[in-house]
């Protein structure tokens, strides 16, 4: 018996030893690993967010001033007169979600995992993005209002309409937002228009408020139609027709784990690589 328990206890050990050395070959591996070590622990990453959020807070006090101001591309009338707001997007915005990208990575994992995900937004755990929480309590300061249109999206539950948007706004009161509310956070699903493109939300924000300053990690938080059926050329036309945006009236935040800059690519992606030949 005590040779059987013995066998038993080594082929349990050698099976735990086979799949660890598995789960860290699969990680060392995948595509997604120097993205999220970049994101985690690069004082980079942590620099270019805080010189993103100064840049922001530093633009405030003149667009909040110069009520010609939008930025917006479609507010071209009658908008002088509303109070002024800023619209940010929320994930690797405001809140750092790569503790999700890194269990992807640890297990081996590639794609989007929605039960991941919703348990992920549930647990309201986010910390926040670098200079995120200053900016906009300063903004709010300045009495400007802040909207969140974030596709995190709505699924109703038996006791919450959804769920996701209460564990969000409880998030964002965690890391030390001052001001957010059921009625300053739109999430992707809460109107049946209200889908992973954005325009809808910020048509309807335009009604109300007159748009100082947009933030985001991806291109879809500034303009409309970027997200499919468009090419990196096509996109770069646009980042440069629109420059004297950025900076100041768009702010944009690096994110090189996931977002439609990758989505866009055809496969084999290969074939958007610049060699030295070329």
């Amino acid at each position: 018996m005590k040779k059987l328990s013995a066998v038993v206890l080594a082929t349990t050990v050698f099976s735990l030893s086979s799949l660890a050395k598995t789960n860290v070959e699969a990680a060392v591996h995948h595509p997604n690993l120097n993205s999220t070590l970049w994101y985690q622990t690069s004082a980079e990453f942590r620099a270019n967010s805080l010189q993103s959020y100064k840049m922001a807070t530093l633009q405030l006090p003149a667009l909040l001033t110069d009520t010609s101001q939008t930025a917006l591309l479609t507010q071209t009338s009658n908008y002088q007169q509303l109070p002024a707001a800023v619209i940010v997007d929320i994930d690797e915005t405001i809140l750092d979600n790569s503790a999700t990208a890194a269990s992807d990575v640890k297990r081996g994992f590639v794609g989007f995992d929605a039960v991941q995900w919703n348990d992920w937004v549930l647990a309201g755990k986010a910390p926040a993005v670098p200079g995120a929480v200053a900016f906009l309590n300063k903004a709010s300061e300045l009495g400007i209002k802040v909207l969140f249109i974030s596709n995190r999206e709505c699924k109703a539950s038996a006791s919450a309409a959804c769920p996701q948007k209460d564990a969000t706004i409880h998030n964002l009161k965690a890391v030390g937002v001052k001001d957010v509310s059921s009625e300053l956070v739109w999430l992707k699903g809460e109107q049946p228009d209200w889908t992973s493109e954005k325009e809808s939300r910020r048509l309807k924000a335009q009604q109300q408020y007159r748009v100082i300053m947009l933030a985001g990690d991806d291109f879809g938080d500034f303009l409309p139609n970027v997200k499919k059926d468009i090419t990196p050329a096509q996109r770069f036309s646009l980042v440069d027709k629109y420059q004297d945006y950025w900076g100041s009236r768009w702010i944009m935040l690096a994110n090189p784990t996931y977002g439609s800059w990758e989505t866009i690519l055809q496969a084999p992606k290969t074939q958007y690589l610049r060699d030295v030949k070329q």
